[in-house]
């Protein structure tokens, strides 16, 4: 079993920047990879980054070149800097984590990008 808790969501303007975190706690070393994504109203959930055991990375061609996931293993956090937000980046964001051949979410965080 895998925990996920994240924080960072909040309000913020066109043009800013805000930085999620999830930190994820029991079974760690079965961890293969550790993403993002995030559902707006009325939409489906989608990627918006991945890392895959600190090597591999991708990214929703939605955010790159402004959203950077990085990973954090002595701290078993992963982390999401985005910066430039566009109001189209307003959803609750989710932490997943892949292991043991199944997945396992975060309880979401808001963002709300305002114009």
């Amino acid at each position: 079993q895998v925990q996920l808790v994240e924080s960072g969501g909040g309000l913020v303007q066109a043009g800013g920047s805000l930085r999620l975190s999830c930190a994820a706690s029991g079974s760690i070393l079965s961890i293969n990879v550790m993403g993002w994504y995030r559902q707006a109203p009325g939409k489906q959930r989608e990627l918006v980054a991945a890392n895959r055991r600190g090597a591999i990375t991708n990214y929703a061609d939605s955010v790159k070149g402004r959203f950077t996931i990085s990973r954090d293993n002595a701290k078993n956090t992963v982390y999401l800097q985005m910066n430039s937000l566009k109001p189209e980046d307003t959803a609750v964001y989710y932490c997943n984590a892949y292991a043991g051949w199944r997945d396992y979410w975060g309880q979401g965080t808001q963002v709300t990008v305002s114009s």
